[in-house]
């Protein structure tokens, strides 16, 4: 698991049209690294006060700032911007289309510190530009996997090269369930709890089929067969019958594997030639969504038999 390193200019491609972002000044600092996956006001730094100032943040100007610099003189106001600048702060942006004052730019662009625009009232940016940086620092990873939505079940399918893990995707397709990722899934942690998975956006709606080459799965299966992300609730790992050990044939235990710090529920389905994987993988997402909603078969059955042994009603 790594946390990504995201810069103004991360911030700034990504995030440009949600919240109308618009550059001014400082381009040449757009590779300053954000640090904090939130937005600050600066506020009393501007007074000269940066004791608790948080510099590692993007910071976010409004009114009560811009009406605050405005009762200053142009050289105490050169000197506060000049003072703002030299602490290292990623960038700046001004909320409301507010139009900073030309010393603001000049000093900005002197000191490479990105100057931006946008429309948003204050709060509403920062609400925003807050939600889209915890999007940018989510720790993220991969696994080498396809990745299917089984009915509201993401499911990531794992094995070894050439068990069959394409024509199990390509099963599950035809019978109108929606591919997420092809081969490599990547994947994000979203909020601490929730793992979200997705393709490379290269790759990203075709699959490789082994002996016919890459296809275009939106164009063969229809634009339902394709989901963009998807939340992951289950992995399963396709192994050759001869290689697998014992197998929990009651399903008592739930297996799980470590992804990016969360538990996942983990399926191990034996290959063997007659049998309908695509079916049996099916099968594991419904079992899985059932016992996410408090159903468990193999409890029930087992508290079943315990009740009539108790009763001595088995022979």
């Amino acid at each position: 698991m790594k946390t990504p390193k995201v810069t103004v200019e991360d911030f700034y491609v990504d995030n440009a049209s949600a919240l109308g972002l618009r550059m001014l000044a400082g381009a040449g600092g757009l590779k300053r690294t954000i640090k904090e996956p939130t937005v600050n006001r600066p506020g009393l730094a501007l007074a000269g006060f940066a004791k608790y100032f948080a510099n590692k943040r993007i910071q976010a100007v409004g009114s009560a700032e811009v009406t605050y610099l405005k009762s200053l003189s142009k050289k105490e106001r050169v000197e506060r911007f000049k003072y703002i600048c030299s602490l290292k702060i990623p960038g700046v942006v001004f909320s409301r289309n507010l139009k900073p004052d030309e010393e603001f730019l000049k000093v900005a662009e002197s000191m490479n510190v990105p100057v931006f625009r946008s429309p948003l009232i204050t709060m509403k940016f920062i609400n925003r530009a807050t939600l889209a940086l915890e999007d940018l620092f989510a720790p993220c990873g991969q696994e080498h996997g396809s990745m299917v939505d089984i009915l509201g079940v993401g499911v990531i399918v794992k094995g070894a090269s050439g068990i069959g893990k394409s024509e199990c995707v390509l099963a599950l397709l035809e019978r109108g369930y929606s591919l997420v990722a092809d081969d490599l899934t990547k994947l994000k942690l979203i909020d601490g709890r929730v793992i979200i998975g997705t393709s490379a956006v290269v790759t990203r709606d075709h699959m490789e089929v082994r002996g016919i080459g890459i296809i275009d799965v939106g164009a063969m299966f229809g634009v339902k067969s394709i989901r963009r992300e998807k939340q992951l609730d289950l992995i399963i790992s396709l192994i050759e019958w001869d290689d697998l050990g014992e197998v929990d044939r009651l399903g008592m235990d739930e297996a799980t594997v470590d992804v990016l710090g969360i538990p996942v529920p983990h399926v191990t389905i034996p290959v063997r030639p007659g049998r309908d994987m695509a079916r049996l993988i099916e099968v594991a997402a419904f079992q899985n969504k059932l016992k996410r909603s408090g159903h468990n078969s193999a409890e029930e059955l087992n508290k079943r038999l315990l009740a009539h042994m108790s009763s001595g009603e088995i022979e």
